[in-house]
């Protein structure tokens, strides 16, 4: 369980946005780095949802109060953050840049391929506890990037102030929270080949999701930007607009120990902080 000094509690804040005047190329001409980021509007409503389900049918499992509160408070903040994001994928549909095609396939990933199955008894079980070691894979890398989006430059990039907030609001909340899915999986099962066959599929399934949106979304840009290139990553990235191989990387493989635990990634001090001065979460109480 988590260092009981950086214990939070979790809640879910009833965040609004307004989007009406935000470019979707929204670092200014940046369309590369602007897009790589809206992939999380076509991604994550969908996915987040389905960490909810997942979450909903493991709660009867679960034999401590706390980690029960924990998952309670995680379930109403991924279900909020997938609110956040469908609104900022709504605003860029509106822009004339439907993620519909796209979002057909994620669809079928969280829903089909691991959506629930025809299965009872232990054979249930089980599939609840592989989806489980997934979601606690993804949140690893949502910590981490919860943690760059907290401290990247974007703001001197001149970053749209609703869009960096989104971001930052949710980042902070994915440090503040990033423990649960792990805890949760160690305590209904624990298994270290799962947690680590579950880590070797997410990292590069990821990566490859994300990449394959980003280029989705640059082709079907209504405002025709130049194809993307690996030179751009590696500008962007230089330039710490986007997480490169430095923050990737190493953080795949510290996944990998028996030692290994979320409270060791990002910080609980700096998530509180912004979420203490998000306009969004102010305005939510």
């Amino acid at each position: 369980m988590p260092d009981p000094t950086d214990k939070v509690v979790l809640h879910a804040r009833d965040v609004r946005f307004d989007w009406s005047t935000v470019p979707a190329h929204w670092l200014p001409g940046e369309p590369v780095a602007s897009h790589a980021m809206n992939t999380l509007h076509l991604v994550l409503p969908e996915g987040e949802r389905w960490f909810v389900r997942v979450f909903k049918q493991a709660l009867p499992h679960i034999r401590d109060e706390e980690l029960r509160a924990d998952v309670l408070g995680f379930i109403g903040q991924e279900a909020m953050h997938a609110e956040a994001h469908q609104g900022a994928a709504d605003h860029l549909a509106a822009q004339g840049l439907d993620p519909a095609p796209f979002v057909a396939q994620i669809e079928w990933l969280f829903r089909s391929l691991l959506g629930d199955r025809d299965l009872t008894g232990p054979a249930e079980h089980q599939w609840l506890l592989e989806r489980l070691s997934v979601i606690a894979a993804i949140e690893h890398f949502t910590a981490v990037l919860g943690h760059w989006v907290l401290t990247a430059p974007l703001e001197s990039a001149g970053a749209d102030p609703t869009m960096l907030d989104l971001l930052r609001w949710h980042g902070a909340e994915e440090v503040e929270h990033r423990s649960v899915a792990f805890d949760l999986y160690m305590h209904l099962d624990g298994r270290q080949g799962r947690r680590l066959r579950a880590m070797v599929i997410v990292g590069p399934l990821l990566m490859w999701m994300l990449v394959r949106c980003t280029r989705w979304l640059l082709a079907h840009d209504p405002q025709r930007p130049e194809r993307p290139r690996w030179r751009d990553y590696r500008r962007l990235a230089r330039r710490g607009l986007l997480p490169g191989p430095r923050e990737l990387l190493p953080a795949f493989w510290r996944y990998l120990p028996r030692s290994y635990h979320p409270r060791d990634e990002g910080s609980t001090e700096l998530a509180v902080a912004y979420l203490a001065s998000s306009p969004a979460a102010k305005a939510a109480g």
